[in-house]
């Protein structure tokens, strides 16, 4: 690519779901070029129920887990007829009214793949399916990170039906059958409720069991007490976290009176799962705690205790690796534990290369993602000046080491980030018009 394409060259977005359209307004805000390539038909990412794009995980009985105030985009609220938790419909509704409102479709080419994002000189090449080459300046990556399954190895084999929880739709397959699901995260335990009610026998299997965070404390949607914790009283995260413990004990007792063991670590050091029917399902016998698995029988799970079980599924709600096809590895990759990235946004040693969307905070997602895209914005059209390649390197290894210490050892929390804390640096690097180190 000459100087003279990078001139005239724009911004390429990969992805229109959440984050591609938050990245498009904020673009359109500065008034700077841009074109938004997606696979599918439409906007909305994974809240599109069946997305023929493919890489939707969205099951019916899907709702969200932050409530309606703490959810959408600050310039484009949700509105106040809209239920505390939406269901993926609703989602998808707002972000089709957000784009619609911000004027973002027009850019936007629809069942358009992207290939290969490629260095070329001192910009990117994006190669799409049909064999078509554009030149940008620069490529924003916001195509999602929770559609490539992540499976555990488990000895042995198991010969009924197997699959991750990225397949799962209903419970209608799985009607009077036994089934196991694995894990314990949310999407884990949202199955497992929605199974207790079709299924013969329902049974989550965890490793190291986490901390059960109900929706509402005393009528009051959760994550709004820890926003009035940590923004209105200002404590610190694990203080908040904390105390958000003692209320949940309150609200709903002892979660090991239900059979869920508890975790041998502090609520603050990884994200609590969050749902309201968990435990009522434990207490009405549709569901069962089983220890982590030993070996896989043949039509039998053995689990660490001694105890054996027959199944006639498993469904894996065991995460998800992050991975771009469109990206060699060697340009750029995620690999468990490590996500190079100064401001979680851009590798250093590649200009030009920048991601949107791809954390995992403590807080609510959406809004995080407007104000990454604001700072995309202000960096690609010179209003904030990065630092100098090692100054982000450092930057890294500080955010890495806050990781280590403040989160149980796990890839899922490669990708963690604090929303206060966050948002603060971000904020900071706008109003100074330099990246922070």
């Amino acid at each position: 690519m000459t100087a003279a394409d990078i001139s005239a060259a724009g911004i390429a977005i990969v992805g229109a779901g959440s984050s591609g359209v938050a990245v498009a307004k904020a673009l359109q805000d500065r008034s700077l070029a841009f074109d938004v390539f997606e696979k599918g038909s439409a906007i909305g990412g994974m809240w599109r129920y069946e997305n023929d794009n493919g890489l939707s995980s969205a099951y019916r009985s899907l709702h969200i887990d932050t409530s309606r105030r703490n959810l959408g985009y600050p310039d484009f609220p949700i509105p106040d007829d809209q239920p505390d938790f939406l269901s993926h419909t609703q989602v998808l509704a707002y972000l089709e009214a957000y784009a619609e409102r911000f004027q973002v479709r027009p850019h936007i080419r629809f069942r358009t793949e992207v290939a290969a994002v490629e260095p070329d000189g001192p910009g990117w090449r994006v190669r799409l399916a049909d064999g078509e080459e554009r030149a940008y300046r620069a490529v924003i990556v916001a195509n999602g990170h929770l559609w490539d399954p992540r499976l555990p190895d488990f000895p042995g084999h198991f010969q009924g039906h197997a699959i991750h929880s990225h397949h799962y739709r209903t419970a209608a397959p799985y009607e009077d059958q036994d089934v196991l699901v694995v894990g314990i995260g949310n999407s884990a335990v949202d199955i497992a409720v929605d199974l207790g009610r079709r299924a013969r026998r329902v049974d989550l299997s965890t490793r190291r069991s986490a901390w059960i965070a109900s929706k509402y404390i005393l009528g009051i949607p959760t994550d709004r007490w820890t926003a009035f914790l940590t923004r209105r009283l200002r404590l610190p995260t694990p203080v908040a976290r904390g105390a958000i413990r003692w209320l949940m004990m309150l609200s709903q007792g002892n979660q090991e009176r239900y059979g869920v063991p508890r975790p041998a670590h502090p609520i603050w050091r990884e994200h609590a799962t969050i749902s309201q029917e968990l435990l009522p399902a434990i207490g009405h016998g549709r569901l069962r705690i089983k220890p982590d698995i030993r070996e896989l029988c043949g039509d039998e799970v053995a689990f660490v205790d001694g105890s054996r079980q027959r199944y006639d599924a498993i469904i894996y709600a065991t995460g998800y690796r992050t991975r771009f096809p469109f990206l060699d590895p060697a340009v750029f990759a995620v690999a468990d534990g490590a996500a190079p990235l100064y401001r979680r946004m851009l590798p250093p040693d590649r200009p030009g290369l920048f991601f949107a969307g791809l954390v995992q905070p403590i807080g609510p997602t959406i809004p995080l993602v407007e104000i990454q895209a604001r700072w995309l914005a202000a960096v690609l059209a010179g209003a904030v000046r990065l630092p100098e390649a090692a100054a982000m390197r450092q930057e890294i290894a500080a955010h890495a080491a806050r990781i280590a210490r403040r989160y149980v050892g796990s890839a899922r929390y490669a990708l963690e980030v604090d929303f206060r804390e966050y948002a603060g640096q971000l904020r900071g690097d706008m109003a100074r018009g330099i990246g922070g180190a």
